[in-house]
């Protein structure tokens, strides 16, 4: 992985894309040591600049009447012009809309694209009352750019699976772009699940996770097959 950018971009709150931005950066980190830079643009939750362990740059697009400035994007995009490394851009919710129609306005993935960058798009999709609101999104991207696509179903964003969507005609229509399909698997919820929010909560990588003795053993262990499992994972799309 060299020279990539990754947008984690999706409009439906809480669906998981902080924790989607941390995972790809911490498999960037491993594999690619020294060459990982990531933006938070969340205007309400930057919790991606909270994971000390990560090198996350806030970026700050509200003005004082708390609407999104879409020219206040120029300065983290102009970063990412310039970097030869790794870059990973976690979007809220909150700013979806606006820097979606910055990007496209300015044609900035074309321009990222002929500068011999690897541009990715990285949406997730969720079960259960989220499945719809989720896949409406992936349809929003697929259709109006042309970047290589990376889906993750997210199985513990709310009930129910996401099978029907791999499944679906909607899916089947535009997954041309998609370049692999990453599982977060819904585990139980006593042991991995209460882990998972630990490590949420705290903001700690697992290479924190493992040094860090407010994690026992057992935490320890299932934490590391969780991300080790979504590693694997990333090894096996086509970049």
């Amino acid at each position: 992985m060299q020279n990539s950018v990754h947008f984690v971009l999706q409009g439906k709150g809480g669906i998981g894309k902080t924790l989607v931005s941390a995972l790809i950066a911490q498999w960037i980190d491993e594999t690619q040591p020294g060459t990982l830079r990531g933006f938070d643009t969340d205007q309400e939750n930057a919790t991606f600049n909270s994971y000390q362990g990560l090198n996350v740059e806030l970026v700050n697009v509200m003005n004082s009447d708390r609407t999104i400035n879409r020219k206040m994007f120029d300065k983290m995009l102009l970063a990412i012009f310039e970097s030869s490394g790794n870059i990973v851009v976690d979007n809220g919710a909150n700013t979806f809309s606006p820097l979606m129609s910055y990007l496209i306005e300015n044609d900035f993935l074309g321009m990222l694209q002929e500068a011999g960058k690897k541009v990715y798009i990285h949406t997730i999709i969720g079960g259960g009352d989220n499945l719809k609101d989720t896949t409406a999104g992936f349809v929003s991207l697929a259709q109006q750019t042309s970047c290589p696509m990376v889906v993750w179903l997210n199985e513990n964003a709310s009930w129910g699976g996401t099978d029907d969507f791999i499944e679906s005609d909607v899916f089947a229509t535009n997954s041309h772009h998609v370049k692999g399909v990453v599982l977060l698997q819904g585990r139980n919820s006593d042991t991995f699940g209460d882990d998972i929010r630990r490590m949420n909560k705290s903001r700690m990588t697992l290479k924190q996770i493992m040094a860090d003795d407010k994690f026992n053993i057992l935490e320890r262990s299932r934490l590391s097959t969780v991300v080790r499992d979504v590693f694997k994972k990333l090894d096996m799309v086509e970049w």
